[in-house]
């Protein structure tokens, strides 16, 4: 599978990119990095590019305003057939406004949205959309639901997978407007296994296999789980090693601590599908180390392997309609 990763993208970049771009390529990915001229990539192709896309940019205009950009060149490499699919951990909003100018919407859709893993207790579950729309309509997260379920039943083979919504209260009538209207939609689509609402509390229980929210509310939540987790594996560590009990317990739950940490580490999944563009974008973490550099190029990678756009192509057609 051939992936181009954005050199310049991230709070680490491009050290740490780099980095993990070498990783990935370890295990035999096809990694091409884009990036200024003279960037010391250990071998790994580069093509090269003249701008960066910072943080702090207004995403569609630094779009538009620079084409050569490491971000927008990795997206174009797609939308051109060069690469399979772009990966960066740079700028959220920028990635989205160059997948609209160059992937393009697959046909129906009407506000792509982010895609992220949850790892759930009973197997992962599926938040969307995890950024990609602070505001959103109704009619957006029932698309966003119908997404969700075809990744899930496609991807992570679930049958059936049951969705929920995400809201202050398990109550049909808890949530602002939104919610409120966005659960009728849904109630009354029967394309959908729609089981009410759920809370943010129910999220790494496994609540249900496709969680669906405006990209505002799943950005917090995605946020506080990652922020929470890291926490309190980090008290964890502290606390273990904090008196000589403490060590020799901690040597004797070493194996349990270490498959907790793997399952529940956000640098485990490394980063984000971009749904419903005509071409593949995965998303990283801007903090992101080269760890989760490297697993999202290899998540990006199974997602070409597995053909996620054109399975989206070929099931959505019938369930976007709103």
């Amino acid at each position: 599978m051939r992936v181009a990763v954005d050199a310049l993208g991230g709070d680490n970049a491009p050290g740490e990119v780099i980095l993990g771009a070498l990783e990935a390529a370890a295990d035999g990915i096809d990694v091409t990095l884009f990036g200024p001229r003279g960037l010391d990539t250990h071998g790994l192709p580069l093509v090269e590019t003249t701008e960066v896309i910072a943080m702090a940019d207004k995403p569609a205009e630094a779009v538009r305003a620079k084409p050569d950009s490491s971000l927008v060149a990795c997206v174009r490499a797609v939308a051109d057939g060069a690469a399979d699919a772009a990966v960066s951990a740079g700028n959220t909003g920028a990635m989205l406004a160059a997948g609209l100018l160059h992937m393009r919407r697959l046909p129906g859709v009407l506000r792509p949205a982010i895609a992220v893993p949850i790892p759930a207790r009973q197997g992962p579950s599926v938040l969307v959309d995890a950024g990609a729309n602070a505001d959103a309509r109704p009619e957006h997260l029932v698309q966003f639901a119908h997404m969700g379920s075809v990744f899930s039943e496609e991807l992570l083979n679930v049958h059936r997978p049951e969705v929920r919504l995400l809201s202050i209260g398990e109550e049909d009538e808890k949530g602002n407007q939104l919610t409120i209207e966005t659960h009728r939609l849904l109630r009354e689509d029967d394309r959908l296994n729609f089981a009410g609402n759920a809370e943010s509390r129910d999220l790494l229980r496994g609540i249900a296999d496709v969680v669906v929210a405006d990209g505002f509310t799943g950005n917090i939540a995605l946020k506080l789980l990652e922020g929470t987790i890291a926490e309190l594996l980090a008290e964890l560590r502290q606390e273990i090693g904090a008196t000589p009990m403490g060590k020799l317990g901690g040597l004797l739950i070493r194996p349990a601590a270490r498959r907790l940490r793997k399952r529940l580490d956000p640098d485990t999944y490394g980063g984000a599908y971009l749904l419903g563009l005509r071409g593949l974008a995965v998303i990283a973490h801007g903090n992101s180390g080269r760890t989760a550099v490297a697993n999202a190029i290899r998540l990006a990678a199974r997602g070409a392997e597995h053909r996620v756009v054109e399975r989206l192509a070929e099931r959505l057609p019938e369930r976007v309609r709103v």
